[in-house]
């Protein structure tokens, strides 16, 4: 990130209530972030940390309950729901940790759809989402639907799909949860690589902390809605996990 270049994820005391009735669950309770270019975050936390939701914050999926996010130094806390779906579509790339593809179409216009709904011409949907195919290793694989992908081919279709709308920050959420423990490495020495090479800015929401601290440059721990550490995964001592993974988290 230049000096004069924003951030591409800040957020300044964000907080998200969700009401239930009467009652009242406070998810997030003044989450404070600067997320730079090319950053490689690994979001972590327990059951309830809220975790999942600033994700979907971050993700525009949601609004805060007050609180500021802005995305390239833009409030989009100010923004309309279509100018929302526009920013989704052309800023933000998803990796699911269900995959979330087609099960009758193919790799190809798997990965072409999202830049269909953009208006992007044909031929340049076509050469983007195979350029993508072929970054994550399925350049062969065009033709191949779902069915006929393992369980890995088809995350690396949803890497590429998110990589395909050149956004200006991908966010998986827990995108190795749904993989044998053995493919794990695998799709995230792709992430890892697509960070390197290309200083695309990557926020993962990772359960386990040791592929966290193999893959990530920071570690951004999640505890009750609040952050209780922010720092480099060599930072990350027993105590850190912890606070982080603790009992009550």
């Amino acid at each position: 990130m230049g000096p004069s270049e924003p951030p591409v994820v800040e957020t300044r005391d964000l907080e998200k209530i969700y009401r239930m009735g009467d009652v009242e669950v406070r998810a997030l309770r003044g989450v404070s972030l600067t997320i730079a270019g090319g950053d490689f975050v690994a979001v972590m936390g327990a059951s309830g940390s809220g975790k999942s939701t600033f994700m979907n914050l971050v993700g525009c999926l949601d609004r805060p309950t007050r609180g500021n996010y802005l995305l390239n130094g833009r409030d989009v806390g100010k923004l309309s729901r279509d100018q929302l779906a526009r920013v989704r579509g052309r800023q933000i790339g998803f990796v699911f940790q269900g995959f979330n593809l087609l099960p009758r179409t193919n790799a190809l216009e798997n990965v072409e759809l999202p830049l269909l709904y953009q208006g992007v011409a044909s031929r340049e949907r076509h050469r983007r989402a195979a350029e993508a195919l072929e970054r994550v290793g399925l350049g062969d694989r065009l033709d191949h639907t779902p069915a006929q992908l393992s369980g890995g081919q088809q995350q690396r279709v949803a890497i590429a799909r998110a990589l395909a709308q050149q956004p200006s920050v991908v966010l998986a959420d827990e995108p190795t949860a749904s993989l044998d423990p053995a493919l794990t490495g695998s799709i995230m020495d792709i992430l890892r690589r697509i960070n390197v090479e290309r200083g695309l800015t990557l926020l993962v929401s990772q359960h386990q902390l040791e592929t966290a601290l193999a893959y990530a440059t920071r570690i951004v721990g999640l505890r009750r809605g609040r952050v209780c550490f922010d720092g480099a995964p060599g930072e990350v001592t027993p105590a850190v996990a912890e606070a982080i993974y603790g009992e009550g988290g």
